[in-house]
């Protein structure tokens, strides 16, 4: 079967050099990489050397003909999210694997950061490569077959999660259960509720995660 390839809007390293290390961001049901792009011109100042980009998920929307999926959703079914995540990884592996060729970096020079269902394949892919990401970043997601980790987890990344207590569409209580598999399997977590806010990204987790990629990127990040 061929793997769909995907691309999507880019920034560069502010150092104006060749990226010494790479954000892959993962968008959410129904956007497009446009979506979560502008949060790379967001990092720059604190990760000068870092290029972004945020490709566009390999299937068309049909709830959003404007905008893309990674999976289809019908309902808010973990066994579709199971499913979802292990039908798209292949894209998102594909396009991890091309683009530490197109800039010769490694694995550990790379960061994955998801929103929603982008926070899903982030998680699923980047605990299952050969080698570990520097750090893996979810907002408002949920992590897809949390029994099933144990047995296929390969690599402990240091992540961070990030959701609103509010949020309409994946409950707060995520959060909780994904802190609390990743933990029980060894995985450095940290994570945090933003109050008042709903299915989106404030001021606040912007700020942590520039700070977890910093210090990640820099081998500085401890989690206790």
């Amino acid at each position: 079967m061929t793997i769909p390839e995907i691309d999507g809007p880019r920034v560069p390293p502010a150092s104006g050099g060749a990226p010494k290390q790479l954000v892959i961001f993962a968008h959410g049901y129904g956007a497009d990489g446009n979506d979560l792009i502008g949060i790379g011109a967001q990092l720059q100042p604190i990760l000068p050397d870092a290029a972004f980009v945020s490709p566009n998920a390999p299937e068309r929307c049909a709830g959003t003909p404007f905008g893309y999926q990674w999976f289809p959703i019908t309902r808010l079914d973990p066994n579709e999210y199971w499913e979802g995540v292990q039908q798209a990884a292949p894209v998102l592996d594909q396009f991890i694997d091309s683009e530490l060729e197109r800039h010769s970096l490694a694995m550990a020079d790379v960061a994955l950061v998801g929103f929603s269902q982008g926070t899903m394949m982030s998680l699923h892919v980047g605990l299952r490569r050969a080698e570990p990401p520097a750090a893996i970043i979810g907002f408002s997601g949920a992590l897809a077959g949390p029994e099933h980790l144990k047995d296929q987890i390969t690599v402990k990344p240091p992540v961070l999660l990030v959701h609103g207590e509010a949020d309409e569409v994946i409950p707060v209580q995520a959060i909780h259960q994904a802190s609390q598999t990743l933990g029980g399997v060894g995985v450095p977590v940290r994570w945090h509720v933003s109050p008042g806010i709903g299915h989106g990204i404030d001021g606040a987790g912007l700020s942590l995660a520039a700070e977890f990629l910093r210090d990640a990127f820099a081998g500085t990040l401890t989690i206790e």
